[in-house]
């Protein structure tokens, strides 16, 4: 099996299987393959872009599509948003993450953190609305991780800070200190606007942290259809609700527990050898197409 983002022209010998991770971004690579090779052992891995963008106005994407035998898609409703022609293609393979023990939390102030770069598409105006929202409630804190790769969203996100005492932008962070935080939060918000699978929300659930997450395609296919932690996209006033919520609930009818045996139960989707077995089933049923009627 080769994992590849860049194909070179010419024929492979021997067997092999090719998975073209972006459909738009690898489409040289995997139209040289198909060339060289046909189309039977080419999976073609799609992205939140690839989704929700790129398949619907960039041909060569399109046309990655067409050529491979197979395509995955990270959540469980990425095929809903393939042409219809290629759905039947479509396998899900949620991404992994490795678990990690729940760390304790603190009783006295509930710990809220939004993870991503800033940048439009991770509506981060949505978090700093509902940290305006919430500014008086000191029993409520907030931090937000992520480089600004648009100048604008910074200058927001340090008015926020000036404006808001629960509210911290912290800049990017190494990868551990970013999961350590999320591990040690009360809740993980995700306010984007378009997601493929992301990871960040895989990475509270294995550590024991639930989310707060914009109702879009790429995140209800990673927590389920009747999770009880949506917003509408853009709606920060339905965020900070819920926010007000996991903190001031009673115990007996708390939402952040429910939340949290939400989460719990979606976590064994995404383990490594959960992943791992699913791609090996792949790779199988590609070398042997007996093998997937079996």
């Amino acid at each position: 099996m080769r994992i590849t983002q860049r194909w070179p022209d010419g024929a492979v010998q021997g067997d092999a299987v090719m998975l073209a991770l972006h459909a738009r971004r690898s489409a040289e690579s995997v139209h040289a393959w198909a060339r060289a090779n046909g189309g039977d052992r080419l999976v073609v891995v799609l992205t939140g872009t690839d989704l929700y963008q790129d398949i619907g106005v960039d041909a060569q994407a399109q046309e990655s599509l067409g050529l491979a035998a197979r395509l995955v898609v990270l959540q469980e409703l990425g095929a809903q948003a393939l042409p219809e022609a290629v759905r039947a293609k479509a396998r899900v393979i949620f991404q992994s993450t490795p678990f990690q023990a729940a760390a304790p939390k603190s009783g006295e102030v509930l710990d809220v953190v939004m993870v991503g770069h800033l940048r439009e598409v991770k509506s981060p105006r949505t978090m700093f609305e509902a940290a305006r929202l919430l500014a008086a409630r000191g029993d409520i804190r907030i931090s937000h991780i992520g480089q600004a790769l648009e100048p604008q969203l910074g200058e927001l996100a340090l008015q926020t800070q000036r404006d808001c005492p629960n509210y911290r932008w912290l800049g990017a962070l190494p990868h551990e200190e970013t999961r350590e935080r999320i591990r040690r939060a009360h809740l993980l918000v995700n306010a984007s606007a378009m997601e493929g699978g992301a990871h960040v929300i895989m990475e509270a659930v294995c550590s024991g942290t639930p989310v707060l997450a914009s109702r879009i395609p790429g995140n209800v296919g990673m927590l389920g259809r009747d999770y009880e932690g949506y917003f509408a996209h853009g709606d920060a006033a339905g965020l900070a609700a819920l926010v007000g919520r996991c903190r001031d609930d009673a115990p007996s009818a708390s939402l952040l527990a429910r939340l949290g045996a939400q989460c719990g139960l979606r976590a064994p989707l995404f383990a490594p050898g959960a992943e791992r077995a699913a791609l090996l089933r792949l790779v199988a049923d590609l070398m042997d197409p007996s093998h997937e009627r079996t």
